[in-house]
């Protein structure tokens, strides 16, 4: 998705694996980068993750103090400026961990579109780069506007999908002891 669009959204309830699978994502991509590959959409990845919802509009992009009127970068344009002042081919997401709200979301359509842009009320612009990228992760879209929905890539994880079998290999791999032989930790998810 993120070859396509500038931002993208992984949509499913909580157990659905949805920090795991851009983890493991943005592992990869780094892991391939170090070992060498030629490809150039396998650079080494940082992420920086946030809460939208836990904040507030100005602490989320910035606002000015009401006593002496000077500008204070919000979370969210702070970590934007960062990686924008960065020069190097490292990806660079931008997580927003946490529900879509129509007031915060709204905000970003500028940075979704082929502007690539943040506006922020004290009337900066914030141009991003081409490495960078958004990532929403949340439950639903019930509350994102149409506009917001078409201007980003959507993956829904089903938690059918994932089924409860990941959790019982990761607990047999972790339960057993060391030297246990591998047929057992087989033979009691058999019993599964």
């Amino acid at each position: 998705i993120f070859n396509i669009r500038f931002g993208a959204t992984l949509v499913g309830p909580a157990g659905t694996r949805k920090s795991t699978c851009y983890q493991i994502l943005a592992a990869l991509m780094t892991n391939l980068r170090e070992k060498g590959s030629e490809n150039q959409q396998f650079q080494r990845v940082r992420y920086r993750i946030l809460n939208p919802k836990c904040i507030t509009m100005g602490e989320l992009y910035g606002e000015f103090h009401p006593l002496t009127q000077e500008w204070h970068d919000g979370l969210a344009s702070s970590i934007m400026r960062e990686f924008v002042a960065e020069e190097s081919d490292e990806k660079r997401w931008t997580v927003f961990d946490g529900p879509i709200d129509a007031l915060w979301i709204e905000n970003m359509n500028t940075v979704l579109d082929d502007n690539m842009t943040l506006c922020l009320a004290n009337g900066q612009r914030i141009k991003l780069k081409a490495e960078m990228k958004c990532l929403f992760e949340v439950n639903d879209l019930a509350v994102a506007s149409p506009a917001t929905v078409s201007r980003i890539g959507v993956v829904y994880m089903t938690p059918s999908d994932l089924g409860w079998m990941p959790y019982a290999q990761s607990w047999t791999a972790r339960a057993l002891p060391a030297g246990c032989p591998t047929w057992v930790g087989e033979r009691i998810l058999m019993l599964f």
